[in-house]
């Protein structure tokens, strides 16, 4: 019998260093607590939750283009809006926005497809700018259809005679949903063949290229699920709001919901499905402590952010990852030497590079 060498044997390679059965154990615990919520909390307190989610739902679709896919997208209040008229058309129709929000995931999915069509060989600036420019086009042409509001917007049918507090909870489980389905969607997708083509895509698209990944398709993939999950987002909106605004501050096509995804991904951490987590936590309670300020509560928000990009380029949980190799949803890969043990630090494979963040 022969017996291997330590150097002959195979290095193991698994998705984590540490075990993920009490992460997942725990997160679905959290889930189940949060569903509980309405039975526990006011109105008010609810209403709070269902923007957090909303916020949580948008950074994480624009973790995914930006983090991931290396597209950074200024415009993806276009799918956003889009979403909230899709559940408002079908409700003028009898269709109640429940359902409406099944048509609006996919209806954001299908119109992504034309609009990809539009921007796929721009990269960096010119595609963020070309993603604010389709976006204000899709404003614009939304604006004029005088039948679903023209540029005053329209009220949202199917809801009216219903216990606030009764909406109030259906809302709220209604962004739960969307919320954790979003980020299991991500999760799956990162751990999937396709997440791999994403690392690669982002680390050097050049070498990724030239090893035969089909670059364009994947990023047409994520292109279109961002788009679904910001579609999704935007019926929530439409039946938080009980109405759809096109343009004014606050409305469905405004740039300040981009920046506030955006925000919320830069704290928490670029290129980390944790990192939209804890970005939105930080923003709502940022939002929620300042906003009496006026002003000033933008200002914070910026002095947050600068602070952040400075000193922990990687933002707040990729800091944390960087320093004690901490990932709750683990989707790269590690590389064991034949007799090496959990617990020693390495940087995981799908780290983002310090000057990539």
């Amino acid at each position: 019998m022969t017996t291997l060498r330590p150097e002959d044997q195979l290095v193991k390679v698994t998705r984590s260093r540490r075990s993920t059965l009490w992460t997942s154990i725990g997160a679905l615990v959290v889930v189940v607590v949060l569903f509980l919520f309405p039975y526990a909390i006011g109105s008010g307190t609810l209403g709070i939750l269902v923007q957090g989610l909303i916020i949580l739902t948008l950074a994480t679709m624009w973790n995914l283009l930006a983090g991931y896919a290396g597209l950074v997208s200024v415009g993806q209040q276009a799918f956003l809006g889009l979403g909230a008229y899709f559940v408002l058309i079908p409700a003028m129709h009898g269709i109640t926005p429940w359902a409406g929000l099944f048509i609006a995931t996919a209806g954001a999915a299908v119109c992504a497809l034309p609009l990809w069509w539009l921007v796929a060989r721009l990269r960096l600036g010119y595609f963020a700018i070309a993603t604010w420019v389709l976006a204000s086009m899709v404003m614009l042409i939304v604006e004029q259809i005088s039948s679903i509001g023209g540029g005053t917007g329209e009220p949202l049918p199917g809801l009216t005679g219903m216990d606030p507090a009764v909406l109030t909870a259906d809302t709220y489980w209604a962004a739960l949903v969307v919320a954790v389905l979003a980020i299991g969607t991500v999760y799956s997708l990162l751990r999937s063949r396709t997440g791999l083509v994403l690392t690669a895509i982002r680390d050097d698209e050049r070498a990724a290229r030239s090893s035969g990944v089909r670059v364009g398709r994947a990023r047409l993939l994520v292109f279109i699920v961002a788009a679904a999950g910001c579609g999704a987002a935007g019926g929530v909106l439409a039946i938080e709001q009980l109405g759809v605004t096109p343009g004014t501050s606050g409305g469905v096509f405004s740039v300040q919901w981009t920046a506030e995804m955006a925000f919320a991904v830069i704290i928490g951490g670029l290129g980390t499905i944790e990192g939209p987590i804890i970005g939105t936590i930080v923003f709502m309670v940022l939002q929620q402590t300042l906003q009496s300020y006026n002003a000033w509560y933008l200002i914070v928000l910026g002095i947050v952010a600068i602070i952040i990009a400075i000193f922990a380029r990687r933002g707040l949980w990729g800091t944390l990852d960087e320093r004690f190799n901490i990932r709750l949803f683990p989707v790269g890969y590690h590389l064991w030497a034949p007799g090496e043990r959990r617990g020693r630090k390495r940087v995981p494979a799908d780290a983002v590079p310090t000057d990539a963040a």
